[in-house]
């Protein structure tokens, strides 16, 4: 057994619902209870769930510096591991809260769940550990907005209104530099991110983000290229997609990056 996972390898067999290859082709997003595609730009909550599979254990401490509604949340409380959320708005901050604390789907209602409502650039997460009587966090997962491709919020801390692709790489970079210190040695943190086209050329914002990690003398673990089919934002347009692509010059996104560093 893995010093950071609860997977016993003389069953290894057993874990046929953990990916272990780069390539995730999702059909469709889990909607079982507690989630929802309601809050446009949330990941689905496959992401969290294999990440929390492979990467943690029950009891552990998760960070998610930009919660959204909450995906990351439950899946750690469903699987018996203690939270901890970042919410720049305060209202979607309200309504996880709300539905963290009805938990009827939570196989480990005991665990401890805690949401801070703030700008994870600033928020002082010693605090947060200090009342809980923790050290370190053991994974941090970051789910940040693709720079401008969706607009979240009208406060200007909020990474998704950064007025240029400098400002939104030094804004993420204040996050992660506020968080991955609080990442326990040897452990294991994950950044979600997608590309995004503008003034007809693709800008590669994963690999910018993932040049942002190894400042922290962080190792890259894996690149995983993840493709997942049921989206609002494309759902009834794929002609209309493909049509735009083969009278142009460039591919219909259908990717997203799962980027793995442990410290």
């Amino acid at each position: 057994m893995a010093k950071y996972n609860d997977l016993d390898m003389k069953k290894w067999k057993d874990y046929s619902d953990i990916f272990t290859e780069s390539l995730w082709l999702i059909e469709k997003r889990d909607n079982s209870e507690g989630h929802s595609a309601s809050y446009h730009g949330n990941f689905v909550p496959q992401i969290p769930y294999q990440m929390l599979r492979r990467y943690t254990k029950k009891g552990d401490w998760v960070l998610d510096p930009f919660m959204g509604s909450g995906t990351t949340l439950i899946e750690a409380k469903k699987m018996g591991r203690n939270a901890i959320g970042i919410e720049i708005q305060e209202k979607i901050a309200e309504e996880v809260a709300i539905k963290m604390s009805q938990g009827s789907f939570f196989d480990s209602p005991s665990n401890k769940t805690e949401i801070v409502v703030g700008d994870s650039k600033k928020v002082d997460l010693k605090e947060v550990l200090d009342k809980y009587q923790i050290e370190k966090v053991d994974f941090i997962i970051y789910h940040p907005p693709y720079w401008d491709i969706i607009k979240f919020s009208d406060k200007t801390e909020d990474l998704s209104n950064s007025k240029s692709l400098e400002d939104f790489l030094e804004n993420l970079d204040a996050v992660i530099e506020n968080t991955i210190q609080h990442l326990s040695k040897d452990r294991y943190c994950a950044i979600v991110i997608g590309d995004k086209y503008a003034n007809s050329q693709l800008i590669p914002l994963g690999f910018y983000c993932m040049n942002l990690f190894t400042k922290y003398n962080l190792t890259l673990k894996a690149i995983i290229v993840k493709n997942f089919e049921e989206t609002k934002g494309k759902a009834n347009q794929r002609s209309l997609w493909r049509y735009r692509a083969l009278s142009s010059d460039y591919y219909t996104f259908k990717h997203e990056y799962i980027m793995i560093f442990k410290k």
